[in-house]
């Protein structure tokens, strides 16, 4: 069997899927290979998109032209914004998922993309030639049915399956997903390249039959009563149903009945070797490292619409099933549980991300690119972000055009790229608002104003995101321009902010200086002014996001500017660029540590390498003056 191809997608996950439709948006000829084509897209873990931070990245995504929001919307069974009560750099949108038509939905944009192309087969290494200049050059894959593929970029997205073992209790089986065995060869032959590989570990908790849970001892967990959307498109409404969540907790009694099964944990025995994640760890990881906690919040969440498998949030456990078991029925609500399936852990091989470039692409390997877990991230949306970016990388680095990499003040998944390659990472990296440090700029309310127009530049995001863009940002200037100069008067006010608990106004003042004060909201100026009211009413479907962006920018407008200021105050040391072939070996006034890491991650820019572990302030004072010379 011989096919040739543009570019190879290994790993029909989230990146996977991102990587094939971007890049096939684009105009490659793309081959998805999975070694399941049941399970494309499949939500391994909890039935879930966004959340604190992951949210922002979905938003950027569908901005961008990805389908990761438009998939989430079309599958949510409850949204929910996060953090309304905090300001608008926190808030993050968040959809419980159907697991199956999630799964379903995602399968069916990718067959109706035409230049992507399938195949049910396991990728058991790369083929790489020698180019004129002696650099290595993917030329194709090997599978495991025996066949070459040729192409001229590959896309790594394995996900948890490189020489994956998975762990229940003292029982331990090759395989990177319940009933899905590993994938084997690839990693040994990235280390004959010279590629650096470690082990991590994730873990995901039991299934429960949700039939056999009393909910009427639960919390109640409602969606939204107005729930959002994560597609800047009009091709999605916001749910019009949705299901509850829950939440129950643990106990002494709980904790107790876990700890029985310490010593034959895989963790505390030592048979698990990889990190874990920090803030999403096990249940025995909880108790052992939070032994001042009586009890633990547990979200009990529905996988489905057509289904009672019930997914328990914190409760992610690799322990003895009898043990899961014994513990989980002395949670309020589930004395008589019944379990589909037990939690288990998942060991796996990844490569530490300094060895990769912005684009993604790897420093020893022209054409071969790695995205999602392979790079240490744990989390469906910073594996999709990742696949994105190599899939829009890879084609623009095919038809010869400059590369797409977004700053750390353009986007989360800026912020996210650059965290990994500049510093590395030892454990599974998780998106979080706090790692941005222009987070007041990078709002989930924003990506499109801030991705579309660098997306439809390069081919990506369609002419119609475009145009309705540019809509929308006509309406918001005209509805600023009027809030700016439409004044009210002290006896319409007044009976309006008094009640609030706000100081009364003496003279007539600008609508824009009431929306300050934090008791007032936009639909309060509306209220004050009949004819901000009816310009908003012109905006059709566009009302509401208009209205929202428009409170945002007038309400926090000087957080925004003071932000802005800082970006530009910074922005010096990003564009001095580094040459690739900088000898820091041989500059002996950096220290050790500084020559060391300044070789092994071959900072792009000054600021990127500030932003390394363990590079002083005088380092960066060394590599300036070494750049004036």
């Amino acid at each position: 069997m011989k096919e040739e191809v543009d570019i190879v997608v290994v790993g029909g996950g989230h990146a996977g899927c991102e990587a094939a439709a971007a890049a096939a948006d684009m105009g490659s000829s793309v081959l998805l290979i999975t070694m399941n084509m049941g399970v494309i897209a499949q939500m391994s873990c909890n039935p879930a998109m966004g959340g604190v931070g992951k949210g922002q990245i979905v938003r950027e995504i569908d901005a961008l032209g990805g389908w990761s929001g438009i998939v989430s919307d079309l599958s949510t069974v409850q949204f929910r914004m996060l953090n309304k009560s905090k300001g608008p750099a926190m808030w993050s949108p968040r959809s419980q998922n159907d697991r199956n038509l999630f799964a379903q939905t995602w399968r069916e944009k990718l067959e109706g993309i035409p230049n992507v192309h399938f195949r049910q087969d396991t990728v058991t290494g790369i083929e790489v030639r020698t180019d004129s200049n002696g650099k290595a050059c993917i030329s194709g894959v090997r599978t495991g049915l025996g066949g070459i593929i040729h192409c001229r970029a590959v896309i790594l997205t394995n996900g948890t399956f490189l020489s994956a073992v998975m762990h229940i209790g003292e029982n331990q089986f090759g395989g990177g997903r319940a009933g899905e065995k590993a994938a084997h060869g690839i990693t040994g032959q990235l280390t004959e390249l010279g590629f650096t590989s470690g082990r991590m570990k994730t873990g995901t908790p039991p299934r429960v039959d949700g039939r056999s849970i009393d909910y009427s001892v639960l919390e109640e967990q409602k969606g939204d009563e107005h729930p959002a959307k994560f597609s800047y498109s009009d091709v999605t409404r916001p749910t019009t149903k949705q299901l509850s969540c829950w939440i129950t907790y643990t106990s002494e009694e709980v904790h107790d009945i876990l700890r029985t099964g310490f010593d034959r944990s895989p963790m505390f025995s030592g048979r698990i070797q990889g990190q874990g994640p920090r803030y999403c760890p096990s249940i025995e990881d909880k108790i052992n490292r939070f032994a001042d906690k009586d009890s633990h919040q547990i979200f009990v969440e529905p996988e489905g619409w057509n289904t009672v498998e019930t997914y328990i949030n914190g409760f992610s456990t690799s322990l003895p099933e009898e043990v899961q078991v014994a513990a989980l029925r002395k949670l309020p609500g589930f004395a008589n549980a019944r379990i589909f399936r037990p939690g288990y852990a998942v060991e796996y091989d990844y490569f530490p991300p300094t060895q990769v470039r912005h684009t993604l692409e790897t420093k020893l390997v022209d054409g071969l690119y790695f995205a999602g877990q392979i790079n240490g991230t744990t989390g469906y949306e910073e594996a999709a972000c990742q696949g994105l970016m190599a899939g829009i990388n890879a084609h623009l680095k095919l038809v010869e055009k400059e590369p797409f990499v977004l700053a750390r003040d353009q986007a989360y998944i800026g912020v996210l790229i650059d965290d990994l390659i500049t510093k590395g990472t030892e454990e599974p990296y998780r998106m979080f608002t706090s790692r941005a440090e222009f987070r007041i700029l990078l709002r989930q309310d924003n990506a499109d104003q801030r991705l579309t127009p660098l997306s439809h530049a390069i081919g990506l995001a369609s002419n119609q995101r475009m145009l309705r863009l540019e809509r929308k940002a006509l309406h918001i200037k005209a509805l600023s321009k009027l809030i700016r100069t439409e004044g009210a008067a002290p006896e319409v006010v007044n009976p309006v902010i008094v009640p609030r608990g706000t100081e009364a106004i003496r003279q007539r003042v600008k609508l824009n200086t009431l929306l300050l004060r934090p008791q007032l909201n936009y639909t309060d100026i509306e209220t004050l002014s009949p004819p901000v009211a009816k310009m908003a009413a012109g905006f059709d479907h566009l009302k509401e996001e208009v209205c929202e962006q428009v409170e945002v920018q007038l309400k926090y407008e000087g957080y925004i500017q003071k932000e802005r200021d800082m970006v530009q105050r910074v922005s010096h040391l990003e564009n001095v660029p580094l040459p690739a072939d900088l000898p820091y070996a041989q500059l002996n006034s950096l220290s050790t540590e500084a020559r060391q890491k300044l070789r092994e991650v071959q900072p792009r820019t000054l600021g990127q390498a500030a932003r390394i572990s363990g590079i002083s302030p005088a380092d960066i004072s060394v590599l300036m003056v070494y750049l004036g010379r």
